[in-house]
């Protein structure tokens, strides 16, 4: 079968039915496992030695039932719906059409048809509530429930720490845990990184609504008539290794980790006092000793034998998933910013130059900087220094740059500062406040000459780009319905989308006529400036 995808229990059976054929289990393991007879366990295993994995597939998928509602059925309770018997709830139009009309369907026919027209049912009445223990998970490692507990787990002899831990929903074992300073997204990815390093990839995770699973503020877009939400750092992970996450909507929801937690606040507490743990690293290496222990105290064996932990493939890169991601632009120097700090990008076989190259810039765990383009991963290096930033981490200009005070005007002589004469001696440092000061009145200078010149003053507007218009025009074209939104016309055309909907009101962007190249304003000996020729210093 082409394209055979296998639900998770069909996926099930087909571990099962392996183990059965390498020997590994008897039919009667094999069946009881399945929670099938033997004789519907030897069926399915002699229709999967013959077709293989897609004999575990219903025989019916992919098939239009016979007894389906037909399309002129479902187009004319539609119709009835929203003209003639517009406003009845879901089962009173179920009962009119078929007195009225001759359409005898039932109630649960006539709402699945409406929903997904659109037309809910006028009338909500919230179902009674009934409250009930839930059964556990049948097989460990399809749910593990995660929590963050803040406690003071060394008492008096240190900091309050956060436990993060994970407890299995089936076994209620402690796949792992670590504590940390604060309960955060870094955090959370050790905590799973753990449970993948030392058992494998979970099907799904239960958690609370804390910010680091669901951001309080998310941002919500609409785009081509979907509702999309931005995930967090969590949330993006998790869809990039398969896992499903469940917000629980009260504490009781996921009370086996509240109820581990607060046998840890117990009992942990008390191994640390023995241990005389007073620092974050013995407490975690406490822990990581206590777990077993823990697990061979409260665990409970789950209902089916084995374990549905996923191996991660070998072309994953965990290290790539757990950490923190986001997109940058790329310089034209080479280099992305990211927080504070200016990473220096290296050609490479792909590309000779990245500049302008949207980029993806990941912070591993371990607090390495990596740059990933187009699923290569470049190795960034701190790029250096600009001028500007040397001369604010040291606080003045050297003597190589300003002239000597004797060749200064008297008002501008300034007294070396004492302590970077003696480190830096003989070179001569002044304070950076009256250098800022003559460095704003050059640059002012400098400004009034290209006006007087007619030069533009920073960056060219959007329009003066090389073919801008055209391309305005062009993408303008294509906005409307069944076409391009504002949003994803203004990523296409590379802008801003409060410019792309100020040239909308505007209008279409008139034609940019190409320009001569203007004259170079400085004279040139062997293709570099000679400032000798200007009439102001000249400070780099």
């Amino acid at each position: 079968m082409k394209g055979l995808t296998l639900t998770q229990r069909e996926q099930t059976r087909l571990q099962v039915l392996n183990r059965l054929v390498a020997q590994q289990l008897t039919t009667r393991e094999a069946a009881a496992i399945l929670g099938l007879s033997e004789r519907h366990t030897w069926r399915m295993l002699a229709a999967y030695r013959k077709e293989g994995a897609a004999a575990l597939a219903h025989g019916n998928r992919g098939r239009r039932p016979r007894n389906a509602v037909g399309a002129e059925t479902r187009q004319k309770v539609t119709t009835l719906a929203r003209t003639r018997y517009a406003g009845f709830n879901h089962t009173h139009l179920a009962e009119i059409m078929s007195e009225k009309e001759g359409v005898a369907l039932s109630r649960s026919t006539v709402r699945s048809i409406l929903l997904s027209a659109g037309l809910p049912s006028p009338r909500y009445r919230r179902p009674p509530r009934h409250r009930h223990r839930r059964q556990r998970m049948p097989q460990e490692g399809m749910l593990l429930q995660l929590d963050g507990s803040y406690h003071a787990w060394l008492e008096d002899r240190g900091p309050w720490f956060t436990l993060l831990l994970a407890v299995d929903d089936a076994t209620g074992t402690a796949p792992y845990g670590v504590l940390r300073e604060r309960e955060d997204t870094h955090g959370y990815f050790e905590l799973l990184e753990g449970i993948i390093a030392r058992h494998g990839i979970p099907l799904g995770v239960y958690t609370d609504r804390h910010a680091v699973f669901q951001s309080p503020g998310q941002r919500l877009e609409k785009e081509s008539g979907v509702l999309n939400i931005t995930p967090t750092q969590w949330g993006r992970a998790l869809r990039e290794i398969g896992v499903t996450q469940v917000f629980a909507h009260s504490p009781e929801a996921k009370g086996r980790v509240e109820r581990a937690n607060g046998t840890f606040q117990d009992r942990l507490v008390s191994e640390l006092r023995l241990a005389n743990a007073s620092t974050l690293e013995e407490a975690n290496d406490v822990l990581r000793k206590f777990l077993p222990r823990f697990n061979a105290r409260f665990g409970v064996p789950a209902t089916q034998a084995g374990s549905a932990y996923r191996v991660p493939d070998a072309s994953l890169d965990i290290a790539g998933v757990l950490c923190h991601k986001e997109r940058r632009r790329v310089a034209r120097d080479n280099t992305v910013q990211y927080h504070g700090r200016t990473l220096q990008l290296f050609p490479s076989a792909e590309r000779s130059s990245y500049a302008g190259a949207r980029v993806e810039v990941q912070e591993r765990l371990d607090g390495s900087l990596l740059v990933s383009y187009r699923g290569m991963v470049l190795t960034p290096s701190e790029a250096p220094a600009l001028a500007a930033a040397l001369r604010d981490q040291a606080g003045a200009i050297p003597n190589e740059i300003s002239p000597a005070p004797a060749q200064m005007p008297e008002w501008e002589r300034q007294p070396a500062v004492p302590t970077l004469v003696k480190q830096l001696s003989p070179t001569i440092w002044y304070e950076d406040s009256k250098l800022k000061r003559r460095h704003r009145e050059l640059v002012k200078a400098g400004m009034e000459r290209a006006r007087k010149l007619g030069k533009r003053i920073g960056r060219p507007r959007v329009t003066e780009r090389d073919g801008f218009a055209v391309r305005f025009r062009e993408v303008v074209e294509r906005i409307g319905p069944g076409g391009l939104s504002h949003r994803q016309a203004a990523r296409e055309l590379d802008i801003g989308f409060a410019t792309l909907k100020r040239l909308l009101e505007a209008g279409e962007p008139p034609t940019v006529a190409t320009k001569p190249p203007r004259p170079t304003l400085l004279p040139s000996v062997n293709g570099r400036y000679t400032p000798e020729t200007e009439d102001t210093d000249i400070i780099a």
